[in-house]
């Protein structure tokens, strides 16, 4: 189910690549512990595979609070969440289970021992609430929390100044980007871009497809979310842009009867 991509001697990508999304998650092995960067879909256990790439304490950290970022959450009691989110690990997020399950299996080449029926979204208590530019020092690396939000309220990103690793989650990645959701924030997502782009990035980590991406695409997006910004289009319902190797979708949210407000 899953793939191993080494980046540095002590970097691992883990990717799922038989899920449309192609999830990624970052390991990232310091001196005293490790570093788990989303613990995606929860469909194969990625316990199993971390262990192999670490013998250290693992953290598990959460770029937000979505079920494919979120599903392997269970096997790590030691994890980390930005307060705003905090609502959804305890009852409240805006979406039914059913629907989760739905997207789930939505065009995926599902392992045989996989049930549907036996998914939950995961539900728990962070050992540590996180702030922006709060520092986790795993030994011999330090890893800078960034409050990103724009693609959900408590979204984070993750700053490596010294290796110049920037860790995006949904903020950046190749492909449609999804702003539509009630609970997005096109005008937030702007400030997020203008906060990632003033960065001196070498390397971008996104959560979903192409791992070929470059820093040069943060200055891309920037400079497309001002034009929709300047042209009155920044909002959702304003519709789906399109700039080659990526896009914003603004339509609105098509599953109604999950939200109370629209």
């Amino acid at each position: 189910w899953f793939t191993i991509d080494k980046v540095d001697a002590d970097t691992y990508i883990i990717s799922e690549y038989r899920h449309w999304e192609e999830t990624h998650c970052y390991l990232l092995n310091g001196n005293n512990r490790s570093l788990l960067i989303d613990t995606g879909l929860g469909i194969s256990n990625i316990y199993d595979e971390v262990v192999k790439l670490t013998d250290k304490p693992v953290t598990a950290v959460a770029t937000h609070i979505h079920w494919d970022h979120i599903g392997g959450h269970k096997y790590f009691p030691d994890f980390y969440s930005h307060s705003e989110e905090l609502d959804w690990l305890n009852g409240k997020f805006p979406l039914s289970i059913e629907t989760i399950k739905k997207m789930v299996v939505d065009r995926c080449d599902l392992p045989n021992d996989f049930n549907v029926n036996d998914y939950i979204f995961f539900q728990g208590k962070p050992t540590k609430v996180l702030n922006d530019h709060d520092i986790i020092d795993i030994g011999g690396r330090e890893i800078e929390v960034l409050h990103t939000p724009g693609h959900s309220p408590g979204h984070l990103c993750f700053w490596e100044r010294n290796k110049g690793y920037l860790f995006t989650g949904d903020l950046v990645y190749k492909d449609i980007l999804f702003a539509y959701y009630p609970s997005t924030d096109p005008e937030a997502y702007l400030t997020s871009l203008e906060k990632v782009a003033a960065l001196p990035v070498k390397n971008v980590f996104p959560a979903h497809h192409s791992l070929d991406i470059h820093p040069e695409i943060l200055i891309r997006m920037r400079e497309a979310f001002r034009q929709l910004k300047a042209d009155g289009k920044l909002h959702h319902g304003s519709g789906t842009f399109n700039y080659g190797d990526w896009g914003v979708w603004l339509e609105k949210y098509i599953f109604l009867l999950d939200f109370k407000e629209l």
